[in-house]
């Protein structure tokens, strides 16, 4: 495998399992430092001997994105391990799915929490260090839930913030040689969805044929399909994509 980020360093917020871990290891096979960022101690030590088993450059850090004081400490900590800081991937997210007359302020206020001040704090730490190398890239996770999701207020408003706040950022940083897009996963086989499915009382490998029928690719996604997407953009040689939302979700439509 190319080595096309070999220098460079990666902090993916949520970077545990799933969708983080996914893109974490893409990247480090592809030769980048990486610091995951999770709150879930349990399973940042099953990523860290995950990673140091396969011989990749990884630190892990427990932290809450929604503390800014805990995301500035551990941008800080992963630029004094590894030199710099040339990758953001805010991913950390959360599920508190209801019907909006269910919905408690708990749920609502969980869920904008994490998604959209978690990613505010990591995108405001690291964007210092970026403008000062003249190079950054910011992905963000977004989802198709985007676009309006059943039982889903609270998760389909932040997603469709961060492409909002995506679009933003890539204005205000464009001139910093730093570029700012995200991108918005279909259906994808993670724990997360596995409780999607648990709350819809449906086995899993139910809930994912079902889904699958739905999608024209006939398939359901895997982590590693994001992972891709993310790639794309964290290259260098994606500096003129910015701003720009990209769904992968096996089809044109969500």
């Amino acid at each position: 495998m190319s080595k096309r980020f070999e220098g460079r360093t990666a902090l993916i917020t949520g970077g545990s399992r799933g969708i983080g871990k996914a893109i974490a290891k893409q990247l480090a096979e592809e030769g980048a430092n990486i610091a995951l960022l999770d709150v879930n101690e349990e399973a940042l030590n099953e990523a860290k001997k995950y990673f140091e088993n396969s011989d990749l450059k990884v630190i892990t850090m427990q932290a809450n994105v929604v503390s800014s004081q805990d995301v500035q400490s551990a941008v800080d900590e992963a630029v004094e391990a590894f030199g710099s800081l040339d990758i953001l991937v805010n991913n950390a997210g959360i599920i508190r799915d209801n019907l909006l007359f269910k919905m408690s302020e708990d749920d609502w206020e969980q869920v904008i929490d994490v998604h959209l001040k978690g990613s505010f704090n990591a995108a405001r730490s690291v964007q210092k260090y970026m403008v000062d190398q003249k190079f950054g890239r910011i992905i963000n996770i977004s989802s198709t839930s985007a676009l309006g999701n059943r039982g889903q207020a609270n998760y389909s408003t932040v997603k469709a913030g961060l492409q909002g706040f995506t679009k933003t950022l890539a204005l205000e940083l464009g001139k910093f040689g730093i570029t700012c897009n995200a991108v918005a996963p279909g259906f994808i086989e993670t724990e997360m969805t596995k409780a999607t499915a648990e709350r819809v009382g449906i086995p899993f490998e139910q809930f994912i044929e079902a889904r699958a029928n739905e999608i024209p690719v006939k398939r359901s996604g895997q982590p590693e399909d994001i992972a891709n997407a993310v790639a794309f953009f964290a290259d260098e040689k994606s500096s003129f994509v910015n701003g720009q939302v990209i769904y992968v979700a096996g089809g044109p439509k969500a």
